[in-house]
């Protein structure tokens, strides 16, 4: 949960004239980090330093560029504050309706669903990196006063597998995210981060793939194909001890609220589909899920359903079983996302304990099962 204490405020948004002000595509991305590194000095907008310090090798996103500044003017021009806080830097205070209201009429002006979310997407990430400049760590996206990373030991993962973790927005910089983990532990290399959303990391993460191949593709998605596939099916075709994989085995986590992920998934079909012109997405299961250590924080809905980082760790652990893998000491990096969400979970518990919160989340009944 990102909390952004009171004394970090923000401007007020100022109305905006679509499609003048958020065109969509109105600046490039070699564009948008111009605009970042020459004003980055006054602190007008995100600088790419900043945002790839997050844990993305992506170029600016250009949308949430233009958010950005059109907050940092707001600011100047008018002379009026407001204050960010709470899950997800919404904004508080008596301005909260008026500024709710003008991004309901800026969403409701663009004419297609792709133009909206890219909107929702954009204003969800740039009031996350406003709200968490200065507050957070870059690195492990806790408050500074409680940041972990001393305690997180990386560790290199096997160059035949590579992890995406395709993250709702509104996971982005969320405190107890555990998708984070997986490029704290292994880099922005083996794990890279594709906000839904954000059309420069999308275009990253699909031409990447085109380049590997569907077959080298999977999604960690739990009974959604008629007959889904488990990790002992996966079969890697390039010699296994070779230092130079130029097609690894891609992994794909959907990094989001179970609620959330249906659009997400929706999003990969559909992109799935204009590629390849195959209906169903390579779907796999994981076929001995126990609970997380962050259910106490963040309960899953079903018995087979749990965080991300725990289920790449399964990932890794079912890939170790097969006799093919064995030798990679992938279990070792399973072991350490199992140590790095006990990290986090202490990390999280404390500070709640130190804020005088609770420290179990409660759980909701809904159709017999249980939901954030």
């Amino acid at each position: 949960m990102l909390t952004i204490p009171s004394r970090l405020i923000f401007p007020l948004l100022r109305p905006l004239n679509p499609p003048k002000t958020f065109s969509l595509g109105s600046i490039s991305h070699l564009q948008a980090s111009s605009m970042a590194a020459d004003e980055g000095s006054n602190e007008q907008t995100v600088s790419l330093t900043e945002w790839q310090g997050w844990g993305t090798d992506s170029p600016l996103p250009a949308m949430v560029v233009e958010v950005v500044k059109e907050l940092k003017d707001s600011e100047r021009e008018m002379g009026t504050e407001m204050k960010f806080g709470g899950l997800g830097s919404k904004l508080k205070g008596n301005l909260r309706d008026i500024e709710d209201k003008k991004k309901k009429s800026v969403y409701s002006s663009f004419p297609d669903s792709e133009k909206k979310l890219q909107f929702f997407t954009a204003n969800q990430v740039a009031c996350r990196l406003l709200g968490a400049k200065g507050y957070l760590c870059q690195k492990c996206w806790l408050p500074n006063e409680d940041c972990m990373c001393s305690k997180i030991i990386p560790c290199s993962l096997w160059s035949g597998i590579k992890f995406w973790l395709y993250m709702h927005p509104k996971d982005f910089l969320r405190q107890n995210n555990t998708g984070k983990l997986l490029w704290q532990l292994f880099g922005i290399k083996s794990a890279s981060m594709c906000v839904f959303g954000i059309l420069e990391q999308e275009e990253i993460m699909w031409d990447f793939f085109k380049n590997s191949g569907k077959e080298t593709i999977f999604f960690i998605y739990p009974n959604v194909n008629s007959s889904p596939k488990s990790v002992q099916d996966i079969k890697f075709h390039s010699p296994i001890m070779n230092d130079k994989i130029e097609k690894p085995l891609n992994f794909v986590l959907l990094d989001g609220t179970w609620s959330n992920s249906t659009a997400m998934y929706r999003r990969l079909k559909e992109k799935w589909v204009s590629i390849w012109g195959e209906e169903e997405l390579p779907c796999i299961s994981l076929s001995a899920l126990g609970t997380s250590v962050m259910h106490k924080l963040r309960p899953q809905p079903a018995w087979d359903r749990t965080c991300t980082a725990a289920a790449a760790a399964g990932v890794l652990s079912e890939l170790h079983s097969n006799p093919e893998f064995n030798k990679l000491n992938l279990d070792k990096n399973s072991d350490a996302i199992e140590n790095s969400l006990d990290v986090l979970l202490n990390a999280l518990t404390e500070r709640r304990v130190r804020m005088g919160r609770s420290v179990m989340r409660k759980e909701k009944r809904y159709n017999n099962c249980l939901l954030e």
